[in-house]
């Protein structure tokens, strides 16, 4: 599954933050790009194994279209992550 996730810029003394919208509470940060990227993919990881594993659905991804509008993310770079949920048996949502 490809999620779209926004990376805060940060500044000099901060590291970038990253969200993956459609994954509710799942955030996390890196000090680059690249592995702010690498986090937010096992952040990704870990709150779907985690959905899964409650019985709960994987929600579907939203258009960049959707996402890129919102006043949250302004300025903030995007980019995709690909999430392997071909191990674990899942109920997707239709939204």
């Amino acid at each position: 599954m490809k999620y779209l996730i926004a990376i805060d810029p940060g500044t000099d003394d901060t590291a970038f933050g990253v969200v993956v919208p459609d994954l509710p509470g799942c955030f996390s940060a890196g000090d680059t790009v690249e592995e702010a990227i690498d986090n937010a993919h096992e952040a990704a990881k870990l709150w779907l194994e985690t959905v899964i594993d409650d019985g709960g659905t994987v929600p579907s991804a939203s258009p960049f279209s959707a996402l890129q509008i919102k006043d949250d993310y302004k300025g903030w770079i995007w980019a995709v992550i690909n999430v392997d949920l071909s191990d674990y048996p899942t109920k997707q949502s239709a939204y």
